[in-house]
């Protein structure tokens, strides 16, 4: 929950300038290929980067993405810190959503 509180706070703080302008992207792209490629291509017969572009994807928002982000970290155990929920959200975002 206290990781929860923490992103939420620093993804408000930023919600109002670029959404994830504070994550440094390319550390989220390592995260998310280390992290959330396999997970995603074995859902997506081998294409992980369709979880996020196909047409019923759940992320609509910088908030929606921050918070699907933070249910995988917790659901799947892999214990990132804050900063590196930010950082792959600036990843996710920059790559996929570009949400402004």
């Amino acid at each position: 929950m206290k990781n929860l509180i923490a992103v939420l706070a620093l993804f408000s703080a930023s919600a109002f300038a670029a959404p994830f302008d504070k994550g440094d992207a390319k550390a989220g792209k390592v995260t998310h290929d280390k992290q959330c490629a396999g997970c995603h291509a074995a859902r997506f017969n081998g294409d992980a980067g369709k979880i996020y572009t196909r047409a019923d994807h759940r992320v609509k928002s910088p908030a929606s993405l921050a918070q699907m982000i933070t249910t995988c970290n917790a659901n799947l155990g892999n214990n990132l810190f804050p900063e590196d929920e930010l950082n792959l959200g600036a990843h996710l975002n920059g790559a996929f959503y570009k949400f402004k």
